[in-house]
């Protein structure tokens, strides 16, 4: 088998949830696999219902051995490189479906695996965090973690593949293989996008803090799911109340309101996703400093031209003919419009947005229907 332990008992899960503080955990972890197995179980979610597509009560993530994920992924050779960031890089690996043991190229599982840089204090705090949210949360739309592995210095998390990449390769990188999504396809994505965050925001409590493209990913059929939960956070549904906290996150996406006083609401993650939305309706990012000063931020250049007379300025050529125009963009930029407000009380829950872009996605429907 390719795990090494299993998952602690609902026994241990209670008798230690809310005992040990989160900073003395963090200091365990490096030292005792079961105090950090502990600290996997220790999230507070009872006072949440469990649902469907919602959260576990407790943690079924498989601990892998290196050797398994070393061999998994050809020895982490370049050839077999996803992505890389700020605190680690991701590979691709193949394990066997029911074993878990590694398996040649192309001939088991596919699986991504994002091994931390050794040097990252900052990633293995983020590390953590990953595990805390995506190793209790089950949702459609948030990528799932298989398990990870702790040995030595050696910090590695696994999650299933995700065939067609992150959003931002199909929408900013010009010469990239993969192809650009139709416009059905980036509502598509946008919808799913805003169920994952609605998922978080009123069902959880949480603010993922690092929504854009580059952390949601696409499956075979464009079907989105949220990744990347280092920076995520207990927050608060209520806008009128904060949770006060460093300025973390990608430039671009930051709401006016948390750069200025690290005031963090549910209502600064309406605002990146509306950013998303942004950059899925003009196929630019939130930042291009390769553009002249007055267009590299696309929030400020974009705005003005959100209204029916202007909009066709700035729609993606690649996805729309000249001067196209429909009602689902116009419904969509008026969306946009709301989430992007420099008020926050002026922008909608992640429900609403949910509801607004299932209307728009049947607009979308209809012209295909009728096309």
């Amino acid at each position: 088998m390719g795990s090494c332990i299993s998952t602690v008992s609902n026994a241990e899960i209670d008798l230690h949830r809310g005992v040990i503080p989160e900073t003395d955990l963090h200091r365990a972890v490096v030292k005792n696999d079961m105090i950090w197995l502990i600290y996997i179980s220790s999230f507070t979610v009872t006072s949440h219902p469990r649902t469907q597509g919602g959260i576990i009560e407790a943690a079924n993530l498989v601990c892998f051995c290196f050797s398994e994920l070393a061999a998994a992924t050809g020895h982490f050779i370049n050839e077999n490189v996803l992505g890389s960031g700020e605190f680690g890089v991701v590979y691709k690996g193949w394990v066997d479906e029911h074993s878990l043991k590694a398996t040649s190229p192309e001939m088991g599982m596919p699986i991504a695996v994002k091994k931390l840089r050794d040097d990252s204090c900052q990633g293995q705090q983020e590390w953590l965090t990953e595990i805390k949210y995506l190793g209790h949360l089950c949702h459609p739309n948030l990528v799932k973690l298989m398990g990870y592995c702790i040995e030595d210095k050696n910090r590695l998390l696994v999650y299933e593949f995700m065939p067609n990449s992150s959003l931002d390769r199909h929408l900013f990188e010009r010469h990239s293989p993969v192809q650009t999504i139709t416009w059905h396809h980036r509502i598509k994505v946008a919808l799913n996008v805003a169920k994952a965050l609605a998922f978080l925001h009123h069902e959880v409590d949480a603010i993922h803090r690092d929504v854009k493209p580059s952390n949601i990913l696409l499956d075979a059929n464009y079907n989105a799911k949220l990744s990347d939960f280092g920076l995520a956070k207990d927050g608060s549904v209520n806008s009128r109340t904060h949770v006060t906290t460093r300025v973390l996150g990608t430039e671009g996406y930051y709401a006016p309101e948390y750069m200025e006083s690290g005031h963090l609401t549910t209502k600064c993650e309406v605002y990146s996703f509306g950013v998303v939305l942004l950059e899925l309706l003009c196929g630019r990012p939130a930042i291009d400093i390769n553009r002249p000063y007055k267009e590299a931020n696309l929030v400020q250049w974009a705005r003005p031209s959100l209204s029916p007379r202007k909009i066709f300025r700035i729609l993606d050529a690649r996805c729309f003919s000249p001067f196209f125009l429909s009602e689902s963009v116009l419904k969509t930029a008026e969306l946009i419009s709301l989430c992007v407000s420099s008020k926050p009380m002026s922008r909608p829950t992640m429900r609403e947005v949910v509801e607004a872009l299932g209307k728009i996605q049947e607009l979308n429907r209809n012209v295909i229907s009728r096309a």
